[in-house]
């Protein structure tokens, strides 16, 4: 239902006219072409950025950044005296104050997962019609600066909707297969990314078409002083195949929405905006985020010049204290890749391949990735985990096995999923087993796991006793899956190398180990060990750890948890046998005294009759 007052928005005391426009810029811009709509994905030129910022000097002057543009400092200023956003009449209410979204935005540790997040919004419209998700740079014209676009083709979002999609904590996802479940993602997820967003959606519900144009601007929020979130929208309803201004309010509440969103986004004039929607077709919703995020060096935190197929994360591909060794294993297999390259993480962030849905980044569509099937010696075992009395028992398959780069490259541990998307995403994945162990080296597992529960940023579970007791049995996945396969890959079970296990017991020919080459038991082919690996422990037990007594500890440990869950399911049985007993005795007891009862009253009865 909307609201029956729109919130005073400052700056707004001049009239749009809703029939007014200013000219459009025609210069020729490079681009690249979205369903029949032009993006400016090169910067303009001196000459065209000049006649863009000459059109509306006070849009422009409005539209600058925030003087700190890292995003671990935005939250950082002094409110000092705000500006009342309460309407004559209105009752109080409690207010949201612009700062928590941006402290709401910190879940996001990993921009990536930030990405992801708007990623799965896209995915969820699969049901309603979505072929396609467009993520690329492009640049404002306002100011030439970079601006991260996304865009479905999905079924669009209605007026309530954006409403919805703008509120905080509220989710109209109910189903059980889409991903997003909190009400949460699309405002971590923006304003973890830039400063600023603006959204255009199409939408068509019970004969109505509409088109909505919604702005979540944290410059704006900060430089005008709010002390509430305040979102200015405007719909049309283009159900007559021209757009008509739908109006809550007062036509000059509706103008101000448009004046203050003139005044903030990127674009200049109402024709501006409109033009927006001639790319989105029928249906469909685009996402703009502008002042992009910077890091420490005022550097932007997404790098878009290294790969132009590709955003990278200038952080983490560029990490200076990496080693020389180091860099090559993060070039070398997709598991480190993932760390900073979109493509890479995108390729494996939704467990099953989609039949008729795309992924398309900055213009060439992401080819999904199974690791799964990348897997040599993979093996599938069953988890049926223990959920409680009440719950319905779920199986959970899991594929395990050697990464192909085994033994040369050292990666292990688990890709785990909930409801097809990834969520426990360590890097290079999650290792369960314990750190200094080389037993395990190369054993990669692959599960979906939707009896637990991810947390808010999606990028981890909540640490529930499920979650302890899924990390103790994978654990022994690892441990039994290496005891009976490690030979394949030229180890011994105690976890050091089968060259360094035979050096000592029988020394070989030179024609069988040469340099850095050895012989496995179930290949002829020669591998070649890596100089990375020298150091590993395990590698040369004799001057490290004990890994066979680490391992023994692990094992014992393990054993100790089964043994634990086995006497807890039998407490569990024996609670149930005592419940059944004492309701068992206590039916006797009732027994006896209706049949007390009935002695006494036939007694009773006797000694009336014989008097």
């Amino acid at each position: 239902m909307p609201p029956k007052h729109q919130k005073q928005i400052p700056a707004t005391a001049d009239i749009v006219d809703l029939d007014s426009s200013d000219d459009e810029i025609n210069n020729p811009i490079n681009s690249r072409q979205f369903n029949g709509a032009k993006f400016h994905t090169k910067p303009p030129t001196t000459t065209q950025s000049a006649s863009v910022t000459n059109k509306g000097d006070s849009s422009a002057a409005n539209f600058r950044p925030l003087d700190d543009r890292s995003f671990w400092r935005a939250g950082a200023y002094e409110i000092g005296p705000t500006v009342s956003t309460l309407i004559q009449g209105d009752l109080e209410h409690a207010r949201v104050h612009p700062r928590f979204l941006h402290s709401n935005a910190t879940s996001h540790k990993w921009a990536f997962g930030a990405i992801a997040e708007l990623l799965d919004n896209a995915v969820d419209e699969i049901g309603n019609g979505a072929t396609l998700v467009k993520v690329d740079r492009i640049y404002t014209a306002k100011d030439n600066s970079p601006a991260l676009l996304f865009q479905d083709d999905g079924g669009g979002m209605n007026p309530e909707s954006m409403r919805k999609c703008m509120s905080l904590g509220y989710s109209s996802k109910t189903s059980n297969t889409t991903i997003g479940q909190y009400g949460n993602g699309f405002k971590t997820s923006t304003m973890r990314l830039g400063a600023d967003v603006i959204v255009f959606s199409r939408a068509t519900q019970s004969g109505r078409a509409t088109q909505s144009v919604g702005l979540l601007s944290y410059t704006f929020l900060r430089k005008t002083r709010q002390d509430d979130v305040i979102v200015p929208m405007i719909d049309f309803d283009i159900s007559d195949n021209w757009a008509e201004p739908i109006l809550y309010g007062s036509k000059d509440d509706w103008s101000g929405n448009l004046k203050t969103i003139l005044q903030w986004s990127p674009f200049a004039s109402k024709d501006d905006l409109m033009l927006q929607f001639d790319n989105i077709g029928s249906h469909g919703t685009k996402i703009i985020i502008y002042n992009l995020w910077m890091n420490d060096e005022g550097i932007y935190e997404l790098n878009f010049d290294d790969d132009e197929e590709d955003v990278r994360l200038r952080d983490e591909a560029n990490n200076g204290n990496t080693s020389r060794k180091r860099v090559l294993e993060l070039q070398s297999h997709l598991s480190y890749r993932m760390r900073f390259s979109l493509r890479a993480y995108a390729s494996i962030l939704y467990l099953k391949k989609f039949t008729n849905f795309k992924i398309i980044l900055r213009g060439k569509p992401v080819e999904q990735f199974s690791i799964a099937d990348d897997l040599k010696h993979s093996k599938t075992i069953t988890y049926s985990p223990q959920r409680g009395l009440t719950l319905k028992e779920v199986t959970v398959q899991t594929v395990i096995g050697f990464i192909k780069e085994a033994p040369a490259l050292g990666v292990c541990g688990f890709n785990v999923y909930h409801k097809n998307r990834l969520i426990r995403v360590c890097i290079p994945y999650w290792k369960v087993t314990a750190d200094g162990n080389s037993r395990g080296h190369g054993v990669v597992g692959v599960l979906e796991a939707n009896f637990i529960e991810p947390a808010h940023d999606k990028q981890d579970f909540e640490r529930s006793t499920l979650f302890v007791k899924l990390e103790m049995r994978l654990k022994q996945m690892v441990m039994e899956y290496w005891k009976g396969h490690c030979h394949l890959i030229g180890h011994v079970s105690d976890g050091t190398r089968k060259i360094d296990y035979l050096n000592k017991s029988t020394p070989l020919q030179n024609d069988e180990v040469s340099g850095n080459t050895f012989r496995t038991s179930g290949d002829i082919k020669s591998s070649t060990v890596q100089p990375v690996f020298e150091t590993e422990a395990g590698s040369h037990p004799e001057t490290s750890l004990d890994t066979r007594t680490l391992d023994q500890i692990c094992d014992e440990n393990i054993q100790l948890f089964m043994r634990c869950e086995e006497y807890k399911m039998k407490q569990v049985g024996l609670v149930r046998t005592i419940e059944e007993l004492e309701n068992q005795l206590e039916e006797t007891r009732k027994k006896c005294a209706r049949v007390s009862s009935y002695i006494e009253t036939q007694r009773k009865q006797t000694l009336a009759t014989q008097r």
